[in-house]
């Protein structure tokens, strides 16, 4: 997983005519049953995206991508090439269906074993591949923001390999599935309208695959009225949809419930009434891929936009002057004039009095004060992980799912950590804590102490009025339960634990808890997101102890020496930008491990992209987390970078499984330093 960084202007050639490698994996989706090779693509470009369906910067790959697939239909093929992070990801009917929910119009080679992967030794999500007409590599990409690049390499090979005569126009081989009618397609997350819908007990829905809203009867499936999603036949700068034919039209427009448009939108929260009439809206809305903000009236189903340019957002150029520094607080302007990154969930703060953002995009957390109109940094430096501490801090991965308790610390799923996460503020200033989760490696299903235990990619909270949180487990199909230290009938402490409360749920999204006048919890609502449908759960009188037991991410292992070892990060700015050294050294690298005992030494956060580590010979395996960071602006070598220059930060974070060989046991192939690439080009 990486963090967004600029376009490049250009995507470089590879210095050395290298052979693609063979395309192997289990089956294929979107070829109508055809196994497809590089040998029957040649005369195409070929851009292999590596990708895994819970990474929020391979979506933004895939966005990113649809122009370029539509630009040069007859020329380009994408493949995409799903190596799996999580075990669930590695099941062929989730990934089916991921792939129909994010409306992949291009081949996708199911690669669970990541032979593929190793291949063409791709390190993180996600990595392009470029392949030229005659089978050769053209560039090796990773992270996200390659667009523009990548337009000018197609550009200059299309011109070329037709030259050559090597190019071969017409269409490619994607074949789009059946298309299913469904009346929710792919819900992502619901809210109690608690009586201020159309008519009593209704819930709003986010129905996330048909870009819409849909406010549903207290039965959780009979659709009372849809807002947004538009008429196809009438879309005027939206996108239709074309492989998955629905009544839902993706784009963006503000106005009453058949004029409004929105992209995948998620998490809504419900304004206090108070709130609602000062403003003029209820309801505060996610629009994911739209990269916006948006308000909901209730009585008339108008939107509007409240925060988000449609930009997504980049590190802002003070913060690549800087890459350390973070300064949570009010951010400058006008809140529809700023760029936001794929906000996940909102919920509203009512100690704050403002709404909180998980910003998955970014990984950090925001807020938006309706009355005042102010968008704000609440927490989290940006870096993807698995960090405490003070605001300015703390590391997130992911987060996409916010609830708030009654003493009004703010919970929140980070689900690339597996993680639970709480935040609170007193006068001290904002902090943050894990409940559950040890890393963006570790995984699995397993209950008990909070400490032990182990969750899979959760993507929704529900705080309870007893202080514990329901925790929509997504990844393990389950609804867990965290409950808080406390002292026991008894009077023993009690340790905080995690329970399960039902499993064999299709990737549970959200979870919402139904309360009665006496403040009891009655029933427990789950947004099932792959069977298409909210289900109602009784609360259950026991609960299930499961141990299904703790994984960590399965990916090739690199053999390294135990003793020295030599970390080298390269990086040589774009065309057109140069180091930004006016602050110092604007290069930093972050080393850490997992267990921590593999590093003896050269743990920590510096500058500068060389790094001297000592590997601990008696750990025998672990994974090496770097992340690596370097500031650029525009400017010319040799001269001042201008005042007003656009400055980018560039940053790729890599997870790399080892194992540790004492050096007269040691393979002839172990490592004895590493080489990274922080633009991931050979």
């Amino acid at each position: 997983m990486t963090e967004p960084h600029a376009s490049q202007p250009h995507a470089p050639r590879a210095a050395s005519r290298v052979r693609a490698s063979a395309l192997s994996g289990r089956g294929w989706l979107n070829t109508g049953g055809e196994q497809l090779s590089l040998e029957s693509l040649r005369g195409k470009i070929v851009v292999l995206d590596f990708w895994t369906f819970c990474c929020i910067n391979c979506l933004h790959v895939l966005d990113e991508l649809r122009p370029l697939e539509e630009e040069f239909s007859d020329v380009l093929v994408t493949v995409g090439v799903h190596s799996p992070k999580f075990e669930h990801e590695a099941d062929p009917d989730a990934l089916a269906a991921a792939v129909e929910r994010y409306e992949i119009a291009h081949p996708v080679l199911d690669d669970p074993e990541l032979a593929t992967w190793q291949a063409y030794a791709a390190r993180a999500w996600p990595t392009l591949v470029v392949v030229d007409p005659e089978g050769n590599i053209a560039a090796h990409l990773s992270g996200e923001g390659h667009v523009a690049g990548l337009r000018s390499l197609v550009q200059e090979l299309v011109a070329e390999h037709e030259a050559a005569g090597t190019l071969h126009r017409g269409s490619g081989p994607y074949v789009p599935p059946e298309p299913v009618a469904r009346d929710v397609r792919f819900p992502g997350k619901a809210i109690s309208l608690a009586g201020r819908g159309s008519r009593p007990g209704t819930f709003l829905v986010a129905d996330t695959g048909h870009h819409r809203l849909v406010e549903v009867d207290a039965d959780l499936s009979s659709v009372v009225r849809a807002i947004g999603g538009g008429d196809p036949a009438e879309a005027s700068g939206a996108q239709a949809e074309l492989a998955f034919p629905t009544p839902a039209v993706r784009g963006h427009a503000d106005g009453g419930p058949e004029q409004a448009l929105f992209s995948e939108p998620n998490g809504m929260t419900l304004l206090p009434t108070e709130i609602a009439a000062r403003v003029g809206y209820d309801v505060v809305v996610a629009d994911t891929v739209n990269h916006r903000l948006r308000g909901l009236e209730l009585a008339t189903g108008r939107v509007r936009t409240l925060a988000g340019n449609g930009v997504q957002a980049l590190i802002d150029s003070e913060r690549a002057k800087r890459p350390a520094a973070v300064e949570p607080g009010p951010l400058p302007g006008d809140p529809t004039s700023l760029a936001l990154s794929s906000p996940w969930d909102l919920v509203w703060d009512e100690t704050a009095g403002h709404v909180v953002i998980a910003m998955a995009g970014t990984h950090q957390i925001h807020a938006y004060d309706p009355v005042a109109e102010e968008l704000s940094l609440l927490a989290g430096t940006g870096l993807e992980g698995l960090t405490d501490g003070p605001a300015a801090e703390a590391w997130f991965a992911q987060t996409s799912g916010l609830s708030v308790d009654g003493d009004g610390a703010v919970w929140a799923a980070d689900s690339e950590t597996s993680a639970l996460r709480r935040i609170t503020a007193d006068d001290h200033g904002v902090r943050v804590e894990t409940a559950v989760g040890a890393g963006l490696f570790d995984f699995g299903h397993v209950d008990g102490p909070a400490e032990q235990a182990r969750l899979q990619h959760p993507l929704g909270v529900a705080a309870l009025p007893d202080g514990s949180v329901l925790i929509a487990d997504t990844y393990n199909g389950a609804v867990r339960r965290h409950v808080p230290a406390g002292v026991d009938a008894a009077g023993r402490e009690r340790p905080a634990q995690v329970q399960t409360l039902a499993q064999g749920l299709a990737e549970p999204s959200d979870v919402l808890v139904e309360i009665d006048a006496d403040g009891a919890a009655t029933s427990i609502v789950v947004v099932e997101t792959n069977a298409h449908r909210l289900t109602r759960l009784a609360v259950p009188e026991e609960y299930l102890t499961v141990d299904e037991g703790a994984r960590q991410t399965q990916r090739p292992r690199t053999p390294v020496v135990a003793g020295e070892h030599e970390l080298r990060i390269g990086f040589a700015a774009p065309a057109g930008q140069k180091l930004d050294d006016r602050w110092g050294d604007p290069t930093q690298v972050k080393v850490s491990a997992s267990p921590e005992s593999l590093l003896l030494e050269g743990a920590g956060t510096s500058t500068g992209l060389l790094r001297r580590l000592r590997l601990n010979p008696e750990v025998a395996e672990g994974v090496l987390h770097v992340t690596a960071r370097a500031a650029a602006c525009d400017g010319e070598a040799g001269q001042p970078i201008p005042d007003h220059a656009a400055c980018h930060l560039y940053q790729q974070d890599w997870g790399i499984p080892v194992t540790v060989h004492a050096e007269d046991a040691a393979p002839e192939q172990a490592a004895r330093h590493l080489d990274l690439d922080l633009r991931g080009i050979h």
